[in-house]
């Protein structure tokens, strides 16, 4: 699987490209070893797998409790720049 180039935007605001593209890729990774597992005969790889599954799986949910921190912090500036205008 190739990596596809990555360039921050910068300007993304209420969603961090950076952080959703790092949770599609890790979300990604955790259907590759759900697809794995379901292949693989040897238990000890199957154990190992799921372990690299349910790595990914937490640093998905930690990806977007961080999102909704900056979406949080976004809206936050949002209605104080509202409140100027």
């Amino acid at each position: 699987m190739a990596l596809q180039p990555f360039r921050c935007e910068q300007t993304c605001r209420n969603t961090c490209s950076a952080l959703t593209r790092a949770m599609q890729l890790e979300s990604e990774i955790v259907r590759l070893a759900e697809e794995m597992i379901q292949q693989c005969d040897d238990d000890n790889v199957k154990l190992f797998i799921s372990e690299l599954a349910e790595n990914s799986s937490e640093r998905v949910i930690s990806i977007m409790q961080k999102l909704n921190e900056v979406r949080a912090r976004m809206q936050i500036y949002n209605n104080m720049n509202d409140m100027f205008h």
